[in-house]
């Protein structure tokens, strides 16, 4: 069964950035990633966002990155769309790293800005503009200036979405800046998403016209979180408002000591997965893991 398109945006709704399961010994856990990506699904997520920050993607050996892949293309079965991560700040390796992803089963490429050496925003635009000439794939830009350090403008992502309409078709932000998102929403050119990548954002970043959401706390809350997407861009801001409140607390919570540190640990309290992370990472303080605990009884 292949995927349906909601509206005529294949990526509006809720996407969840998927963890990487780890066993005990720290290895890769497929069995898991597949329970995990049914789940996901039979829960209501709309599509799937792999190798993203939350996959602990530095992590990962190509050869486990690749597995990875093709592990929750075959889960997923064409349920729904698949985005993979695959950018960084290195325009020509970033070109050689879609070129090299076994595109069967894969919809589009989330990017990420360039990070570290901090480009100008023309160099930004070079940067897409070369990535979007070279892939086969729709890309999805990716800000999140809190943890790469250059932040995307609404001028330099109008100018890219404009000027590539057929290959870049959305924007994960996740600058937090209202005034930046306003103006992006403002003056896109029709049919370019423009997707919150912070839970806690979602519901206003709607509001102001959003496409929807690439989930953290989906990870442990699909049910939850896709009701609430659902219902704001449905117009039932009431209901959207209730459950934004609800799961409020646990957004924060699970981002006190980094990503996918408080996530991983909700997933455990659920059994849903060991909460193992790979270095420089570590689980989460007990404090924090009593804390996210406790969040959990009132959110089952």
């Amino acid at each position: 069964m292949k995927h349906l398109m909601i509206s005529n945006k294949p990526y509006s709704g809720t996407g969840v950035a998927l963890i990487t399961p780890f066993n005990l010994t720290g290895e890769v856990d497929y069995d898991s990633l597949i329970l995990h990506t049914e789940r996901m699904i039979k829960n209501g997520i709309d599509y799937l966002v792999v190798l993203g920050t939350t996959a602990e993607t530095p992590t990962l050996s190509t050869k486990e990155k690749e597995n990875v892949v093709r592990c929750v293309v075959d889960a997923a079965g064409g349920r729904v769309p698949l985005v993979v991560g695959a950018g960084g700040n290195d325009t020509r390796a970033s070109i050689e790293a879609i070129k090299q992803l076994k595109k069967k089963g894969i919809d589009a490429i989330l990017s990420v800005v360039p990070y570290y050496n901090k480009p100008n925003q023309e160099g930004i635009y070079q940067h897409y503009s070369a990535i979007a000439s070279a892939s086969e794939l729709p890309l999805m830009l990716y800000n999140v200036p809190g943890r790469t350090g250059t932040n995307i403008s609404a001028e330099t992502t109008v100018r890219l979405a404009v000027d590539h309409p057929d290959s870049i078709i959305a924007i994960k932000e996740a600058s937090g800046d209202f005034e930046q998102i306003t103006q992006l929403l403002r003056t896109r050119p029709d049919g370019f998403m423009v997707i919150s990548g912070d839970d806690a954002i979602t519901l206003p970043m709607i509001a102001l016209g959003g496409d929807g959401l690439v989930s953290v706390i989906g990870n442990g809350y699909p049910k939850l979180i896709s009701s609430l997407v659902k219902a704001a861009l449905g117009g039932e801001f009431q209901r959207s408002k209730e459950l934004h409140y609800s799961l409020f607390p646990m957004m924060k919570a699970i981002f006190k000591e980094g990503n996918p540190v408080g996530i991983k640990a909700a997933m455990e309290i659920r059994a849903w997965c060991k909460n193992v992370l790979r270095l420089p990472l570590v689980p989460a303080t007990g404090s924090l893991y009593q804390e996210i605990s406790k969040l959990d009884e009132g959110l089952r």
